[in-house]
């Protein structure tokens, strides 16, 4: 019987691995993952992890190692077929029937895996011959030591058409032109495909060559040249070094994926065996979930130079929707012009473990390019900037992650261009009082319009929520005052206590949450300050009494800007009522449309900031 790869991977994603190997073993939890005493070996201390979001366990201790199928297997030693069926039944799979033709299938890829094998034997053969002279000399140049070449099992393909045709003849032209290694062309002799390279194993997770890697030992392109897709070999879906990198992996805790082959071997040879490469092409979502699968947060190396930064972004495109708690990507750009290969010869593996030390998370390399990308001098290129990465945030399917990029994105977009147009307010806002008093009196900003169109101001509550958010948060003055300083307020001593936090906010001070209540006490409204700031308001982040510092600013800024618009939308509603009153025409229509659907949208803003009682 033979079971496909994707009915197995089903069979293991429905098996909760603690589950299993809980029912025999004692395990408890360790923050993500549980851990115990090793079933395999005697062991006072517990070396042994299970982690159930990647579905394997592991021994530190003595190496073991696999998923729930090798559990049923090795340590219940039940035959293959059986651990399938028990595990099947539990998981509520249905074992498929013998397919005849998948049999087939399973057959001729372990011929073709035979066809693998010898080829990479009889490459690493051609390494050691006369023939082989041009390419040791290259890897000698390359700095690589011979266990190095052993590990990675490199060897040459000699610069003829038929060598390795005929010293594979046994195979037959049929299963070598399957595999991938000679060329066949309608009404012609079937020719090798890698002639006169460096020659590169490509191995499956398990270690067995599936493919081939040639570098171009002269001039000529292209310069590398891989194995076309065959049925052991899926370029989208394979990462070079993968099985090799592993267990390094295991061990340090990281992964780092680089540009290519010989990256990858010069890594592993200044002992960071961690290092896995795409296949010519961008990393594609399969080879980043296989990525996952190893570590939470893998790190991507790329050049400095404009095709490596390319390649970063268009990772980072990939990789959105799959995004999950503490699931993401990192970076690190190399110095221009250098590989790592280049690095380490020039600084040794201290120079690569600097750059590893202080990876940049993928939230701050999007935010860094997109910024990058155009200029941001006008209004409309900043909405263009703040559109583009609410489309990115858009893209994460996982609903936490997805909010929480957006908010990251609009405090980020709001504390640059504040901070931008905050010289010129300083210039606007300059204070101008006598006698060196310490709270000079405030040059009210442009705003007169907005003022008087505020006809009876904002409600009372709006008034007092937004007031207790300025008490707990005064660092969002300086970034909205003209802003807050067009609000309405009715009562009289909440308009001054507003007044007197813009003052302060403009009288050089930093101001911070502790030092609002003396200034206030300092101006005569200490009592209404204390009133406001212990009282019960509209539920918004920013009132609440334990709250994140950054979403609850973010949103206080929401709620004044939505409320000091509001007077001239409304005027704006009056005016084209008014006009189509007197004269109706489908553009006046229109006109007032937009104006009514604005409306709404800001009142539904202001409603989805308002958050449930949790206090």
């Amino acid at each position: 019987m033979t079971l496909s790869p994707a009915w197995l991977d089903e069979l293991r994603a429905r098996t909760l691995l603690s589950s299993l190997i809980g029912k025999s073993t004692k395990i408890s939890k360790a923050g993500r993952e549980w851990k115990a005493c090793c079933p395999f070996h005697n062991e006072k201390t517990p070396s042994f992890t299970i982690n159930d979001e990647k579905g394997f366990y592991h021994c530190f201790g003595c190496g073991a190692h696999g998923d729930a199928i090798r559990w049923m297997t090795d340590q219940r030693g039940l035959p293959f077929m059986d651990a399938v069926k028990e595990l099947a039944e539990a998981a509520g799979l249905d074992v498929p029937a013998p397919d005849p033709r998948a049999a087939e299938r399973a057959e001729r890829a372990n011929s073709l895996h035979d066809v693998m094998k010898a080829a990479a034997d009889w490459f690493t053969e051609q390494l050691g011959s006369i023939e082989g002279a041009e390419a040791r000399a290259y890897l000698d140049k390359r700095g690589l030591k011979a266990e190095t070449i052993r590990t990675f099992g490199l060897g040459f393909a000699p610069d003829s058409r038929g060598k390795l045709r005929t010293a594979l003849k046994q195979f037959g032209d049929d299963k070598l032109i399957e595999a991938g290694l000679l060329i066949s062309v309608d009404d012609k002799e079937p020719y090798d495909r890698f002639r006169g390279r460096l020659m590169i194993p490509i191995r499956d997770p398990r270690g067995r060559v599936i493919a081939f890697g040639g570098r171009i030992l002269g001039q000529g392109e292209p310069k590398y040249l891989n194995s076309p897709d065959t049925p052991l070999f899926d370029k989208g879906r394979t990462l070079y070094n993968l099985d090799l990198a592993s267990p390094a992996s295991r061990k340090s805790g990281r992964m780092l994926v680089v540009e290519g082959y010989m990256d990858v071997i010069a890594l592993a040879q200044a002992g960071l065996g961690e290092a896995v490469a795409p296949l010519g092409t961008a990393l594609t979502e399969h080879q980043i979930e296989r990525l996952w699968r190893q570590v939470d947060v893998p790190i991507l190396c790329f050049d400095g130079d404009a095709a490596g930064q390319k390649a970063a972004v268009r990772a980072i495109g990939r990789a959105l929707p799959g995004l999950a708690p503490s699931r993401s990507l990192s970076f690190v750009t190399l110095p221009q012009g250098q590989d790592p290969d280049d690095l380490i010869k020039s600084g040794g593996r201290a120079a690569m473990d600097a750059l590893l030390a202080t990876p940049e998370p993928l939230v701050d390399r999007l935010w860094r390019h997109e910024l990058d990308a155009l200029p941001l001098t006008t209004p409309e290129a900043r909405a263009g900037l703040r559109q583009r990465m609410g489309g990115h945030a858009q893209a994460i399917e996982n609903g936490n992650v997805r909010e929480q990029y957006q908010s990251e994105f609009r405090a980020r977009f709001d504390e640059l261009f504040s901070r931008r147009a905050a010289p010129q307010q300083g210039r606007r806002f300059e204070a101008r009082g006598k006698g060196g008093s310490r709270f000079q009196p405030f040059e009210r900003p442009p705003g007169t319009m907005a003022r008087s169109i505020g006809g009876a101001g904002i409600e009372p509550l709006y008034a007092r929520a937004i007031l207790n958010g300025l008490l707990h948060y005064p660092q969002v003055i300086a970034a909205h005052a003209e802003q807050i300083a067009s609000l309405s307020i009715a009562d009289t001593d909440q308009a001054r206590l507003r007044d007197v936090l813009i003052d302060a906010a403009y009288a050089g001070q930093s101001l911070e949450s502790a030092a609002v209540l003396p200034i206030c006490e300092e101006q005569g409204l200490g009592g209404v300050a204390h009133a406001l700031k212990d009282a019960n308001s509209l539920a918004f982040s920013f009132t609440r009494r334990q709250a994140d510092a950054a979403l609850a600013q973010r949103d206080l800024g929401m709620v004044i800007e939505v409320l000091s618009a509001r007077p001239l939308l409304d005027s704006a509603i009056s005016a084209a009522t008014a006009r189509l009153a007197e004269q109706w025409d489908d553009a006046g229509f229109a006109e007032q449309t937009r104006l009514l659907e604005e409306r709404r949208a800001a009142d539904q803003r202001l409603a989805e900031l308002v958050q449930p009682d949790m206090d």
